[in-house]
């Protein structure tokens, strides 16, 4: 891993004549050394740094969609920014540093978030935008596109390989292959989506959205991932203004089971999780997801038939 220090030294190279005078190490979550660097202006600007070739060749996929992104909210498509690269610096090991400036606003509050007019609404109407774009945006960034049948079977795919772990109870296994199993439920239009939209990867200010980071899970998908987090996670009534804005943003939306798939996606990303975790042989992650695995199926499991009283 890169030090802060190093960060620093590469927004040097990447924009010449860059005056940093602090920086801060930051977590991006994912494959990337990221720093926040404060110029002689106070100004903000992110540095990441690839920690592999393969996090290297993600990035650059990431950086021509953030250019589609950019012009389309320059064409008044979205109502909020994304990272835009100002300059880049080359790595001793191959692929490239890019730097950008950070993007105004806060995480969003999602325990706090507030039905109504304001960052709900917002909210809804920005993922509403989002699928609204056309998936030549993704498919010129080389990034994946999936019809509804394919997105099915990778998400039954994921269910299979978590079944062959022996760790998620036999009572969530069913409940998701129920749910894959009905067709109904799988016929809609894939959109562009972010694919890993989260408080911390969305930012906000004054009731509207401001930004949206970490644009390297984005697909040609099911737009039911990108609500996914806000249905498990906020608030009932602001859920229900995130909804009604999200739909009223949308073209000739019709989907009745959007909610129900975004619920089931949130189920999922444990699964996810816990893949990860093995994978990895990673046993402390491997242990989280099984923990949440088992709350999630003591929430979910159908309550028994109370028994007969007898005469």
């Amino acid at each position: 891993m890169r030090s802060p220090l190093a960060l620093a030294a590469l927004a040097t190279v990447a924009v010449p004549g860059f005056d940093a005078r602090a920086v801060r190490a930051t977590d991006s979550g994912g494959d990337d050394d990221t720093a926040v660097v404060t110029d002689a202006q106070n100004a903000r600007w992110v540095v990441r740094a690839p920690r592999s070739s393969a996090a290297g060749a993600a990035l650059e996929a990431e950086l021509v969609l953030l250019g589609g992104l950019a012009q389309a909210v320059d064409d008044g498509k979205l109502p909020f920014d994304v990272p835009r690269t100002v300059g880049t610096a080359p790595l001793d090991e191959g692929g490239r540093a890019v730097m950008y400036r950070q993007l105004k606003g806060r995480p969003v509050p999602l325990d706090r978030l507030q039905p109504g007019p304001g960052t709900a609404a917002a909210l809804g109407r920005a993922i509403g935008a989002l699928h609204e774009l056309p998936p030549t945006l993704i498919e010129e960034a080389g990034l994946p596109v999936y019809d509804a049948a394919a997105y099915r079977q990778r998400r039954q795919s994921e269910v299979d390989e978590a079944a062959r772990t022996g760790r998620v109870p036999a009572t969530l296994l069913r409940r998701w292959e129920e749910r894959l199993e009905d067709i109904a439920l799988w016929k809609f239009s894939p959109t562009v989506v972010h694919g890993d939209l989260s408080a911390d990867h969305v930012l906000t200010a004054d009731g509207e959205i401001t930004g949206v980071l970490s644009w390297g899970e984005a697909k040609v998908a099911d737009p039911a991932d990108d609500l996914a987090w806000l249905l498990v996670a906020a608030p009932q009534d602001a859920v229900d203004s995130v909804m009604e804005a999200y739909q009223l943003r949308r073209t000739e939306l019709t989907d009745p089971f959007i909610a129900d798939r975004a619920l089931l996606a949130g189920e999922l990303a444990l699964v996810r999780w816990l893949l990860y975790g093995v994978r990895t042989h990673d046993d402390e992650v491997i242990a989280d997801a099984v923990s949440m695995l088992d709350e999630l199926d003591e929430q979910t499991r159908e309550l028994p038939d109370p028994e007969p009283v007898a005469d």
